[in-house]
């Protein structure tokens, strides 16, 4: 022992500072919780995964042929995407070249990653399409209203007929060359719109079928109310 050392000091650090041999061990930080990755709406593998070719649009888009249709809807079903809306489209004064006259977009969308992907056919005026209902019933009604609009069959689905037009109305309405008019239009329940009266209404020169003028659409006549709901709903 150093005779000129208190028997009670403490070891000098290289610091010079007294080091306890009961000091305390040193805290190390937890490490960040880390927020797992958004998963990816990318569905340009998914396309090359069921062998359709991406088209090129301003939504993802795959192109499907009629035959291939329901392959390809299904195998997207068991991956878990769900139909949102079925569309046609007529192409035939479009200002560039189509494939074909038509065609109808099914519109696809996964509720759990919220990624969407449309499927589009390409069709000649007169070609049917394989319906979607075997797959997802959301397809009845929604291909029953390209059908009335736009002339397209579906084979396949339980029950295809009008859903919007009369029975009698020869065409439809959403091809570029049907003939507009203005002729009264007859709705399934019996109902006549007229368009010189409907216009009246919007434009506020008389009631029109809306009951009030339409005036009031641009900031202006609130001495004239509409119809307001009563409380409580409809008595």
């Amino acid at each position: 022992m150093d005779p000129l050392k208190p028997a009670d000091a403490k070891p000098m650090g290289r610091e010079g500072v007294a080091q306890s041999s009961t000091s305390a061990a040193p805290v190390i930080p937890s490490p960040a919780p880390v927020t797992p990755a958004a998963p990816s709406r990318d569905v340009a593998p998914l396309i090359a995964e069921l062998g359709l070719t991406e088209d090129h649009a301003a939504e993802p888009t795959a192109l499907v042929t009629p035959g291939d249709l329901h392959r390809a809807a299904q195998a997207l079903k068991d991956h878990g995407f769900m139909l949102m809306d079925t569309v046609g489209i007529d192409y035939s004064t479009y200002t560039e070249p189509r494939p074909k006259r038509f065609a109808v977009l099914h519109n696809l969308y996964h509720p759990r990653d919220h990624r969407r992907l449309f499927l589009r056919v390409w069709l000649d005026d007169g070609e049917t399409l394989p319906s979607l209902y075997p797959i997802w019933r959301a397809a009845n009604y929604l291909e029953r209203e390209v059908y009335d609009l736009l002339g397209v069959t579906f084979t396949g689905h339980p029950d295809l007929r009008k859903v919007l037009t009369p029975d009698d109305l020869e065409g439809h309405p959403l091809r570029k060359d049907f003939p507009l008019g203005e002729t009264p239009t007859l709705f399934r329940d019996g109902r006549h719109l007229d368009p010189a009266a409907f216009r009246a209404g919007l434009t506020g020169r008389d009631a029109g079928l809306t009951g009030y003028r339409g005036e009031l659409r641009r900031g202006r006549g609130e001495d004239r109310l509409p119809p307001v709901m009563p409380e409580g709903g409809p008595k």
